[in-house]
Parts: structure tokens; C-alpha cells; sequence
């Protein structure tokens, strides 16, 4: 069979003179396998070789870039870049949490949630966002509370990221929570809620990575950067949970790119 195909092959590609009647007419639909392809050669013969596309430049002035940026992290504030030695640590310490987890999402997964805890559908963007924020954060408002001693309500100040919730989502869930939560912080400040919850979707996210979820975190890391510069008051826990993010992505999830160099 081998031999056959390539016994017919070279009689496949080349297309000999056609033996035609002298009353041929290329115009005309043609009627025998000859006359198909001696018109295919003619109108080959009439194409021209380079062709050039008539473009109106008044169409491309409205939407002709895309601004990607490509660019690393933005340096830390003078006297807050982190050492190797703590980003190696830092490191070392999300890799345990990440094993731990997957050891026992089994368990943790089995667990019943309270009553109040009613985590949203996964396409849910808003309903998501109140969930892991609070109404307090999410609508930057003081909300004051009752005089009651009822507890702590989490509908106002958010759900924390236990692990009986996070272990029951799958990494759908996950990339689209994170999404969600790095498209609120790329116009928000950073919050101790929001870095919690980034810490521990970061390490539900498993690898290799997706490419949005590859996408994500490095837009993830150059907010953090961009925060941490225009951060004014150079509040030292929080440009520290800000450097640990930025190494969680640019060290753990080897975007060395995005790395903070050491100080």
C-alpha cells in the first residue's frame, strides 16, 4: 500500500498539457476533469503576484493599539525591599501550607459549613466579592453595627478563607474567585481581607498553571508593586504582606521576572 501512494504521488501534484478540443471555452462550467484543470491553471496564471490590501486609515485611528503591559514589578521603597533569605522563607512556608492542604482537603471538605455560610455560584462575580470582603469593604462604607453582643457577622465583614471553604472549591472556582478579587484590588486599596484570601487561592491554585491563571498572577504581582510604591503612610505590615505576594508569585510560581531583587 506504502509503495502505491508513493508510486501516485508525483502524478498528484504537477498538472500536465491537457489534450482539449480547439472550440474550449474557460468561461463555460467545465465538463471533463481536463477542462477543471486546465482552468485552474489560467486563473492561477491571472493571479498576481503580490497583492495589496486596500485599507481606510480613518477606520484604524479610533482602535488600533492594545496597550499590553509586559513590563516587571516596580522596585520596593527605598529600606523595604525584602532579603533572599526571607523570600526563600516565605517560600518554604507556602510550599508546607500547599501540601498540608492537599493532604487533608479530603477532610476538610467533609466538614459541615454554618448555616450562614452560603458560598455563591462560581460565574457569581459580585456576589463572590461581598462573600471574601464584607459589605464594609466591598461598599466602602461604615456600616455600625448593633448594640447587641451577637457576634461576629460575617456578611458585613466577610467570610475568611477556612479551610472547610476553600477545600470545596474546585480550580474553576478558584481562577474565577481570584479574577474577580484581582479586578476589584486594580482599582481598590489593599485590604488584610483581601490579602488573605489572595494567600489562600494562591494556594489552592495548582501547577502547572493555566494560562489565565498564569495571566492572573502576574497582573496580581504588578498591582501589588504599584500599591506598594504609592503606599504613602509606608505602613510596614502591609508593604510586607504586599512583598510576600509578589515573591509567592514571582518565586513559587517561578515568574522570576516579577522577583524583588534582594536588599
Amino acid at each position: 500500500m506504502d509503495a502505491a501512494v508513493e508510486e501516485l504521488m508525483p502524478r498528484l501534484l504537477p498538472v500536465g498539457d491537457c489534450d482539449l478540443p480547439e472550440d474550449f471555452d474557460p468561461t463555460v462550467p467545465p465538463r471533463t476533469p481536463q477542462e477543471y484543470l486546465k482552468r485552474v491553471q489560467i486563473e492561477a496564471a491571472r493571479c498576481p503576484d503580490v497583492v495589496v490590501a486596500q485599507i481606510d486609515p480613518r477606520k484604524l485611528k479610533k482602535k488600533q493599539t492594545v496597550n499590553i503591559s509586559i513590563s516587571g514589578c516596580q522596585p520596593a521603597p527605598e529600606g523595604y525591599s525584602p532579603t533572599l533569605k526571607w523570600q526563600q522563607q516565605q517560600v518554604a512556608n507556602f510550599s508546607a501550607v500547599r501540601q498540608s492542604l492537599n493532604k487533608h482537603r479530603n477532610h476538610w471538605r467533609s466538614q459541615h459549613l454554618d448555616s450562614n455560610v452560603i458560598m455563591p455560584k462560581s460565574e457569581d462575580e459580585e456576589g463572590w466579592k461581598k462573600f471574601c470582603l464584607g459589605e464594609k469593604v466591598y461598599s466602602e462604607k461604615d456600616i455600625v453595627s448593633d448594640n447587641e453582643d451577637t457576634g461576629i457577622d460575617y456578611l458585613k465583614v466577610g467570610f475568611p478563607p477556612l479551610l472547610s471553604i476553600v477545600s470545596r472549591m474546585n480550580q474553576a472556582t478558584v481562577t474565577s474567585v481570584l479574577e474577580y478579587l484581582i479586578s476589584w484590588f486594580g482599582e481598590k486599596k489593599f485590604t488584610p481581607e483581601l490579602g488573605r484570601w489572595l494567600y489562600a487561592l494562591l494556594a489552592c491554585l495548582e501547577k502547572p498553571l493555566l494560562p489565565e491563571a498564569h495571566s492572573l498572577i502576574r497582573q496580581l504581582a504588578r498591582r501589588c508593586s504599584e500599591v506598594r510604591v504609592l503606599e504613602e503612610n509606608k505602613n510596614e505590615e502591609q508593604i510586607s504582606a504586599l512583598n510576600l505576594i509578589i515573591c509567592l508569585v514571582s518565586r513559587y510560581f517561578d515568574q522570576r521576572d516579577l522577583a524583588d531583587e534582594p536588599s
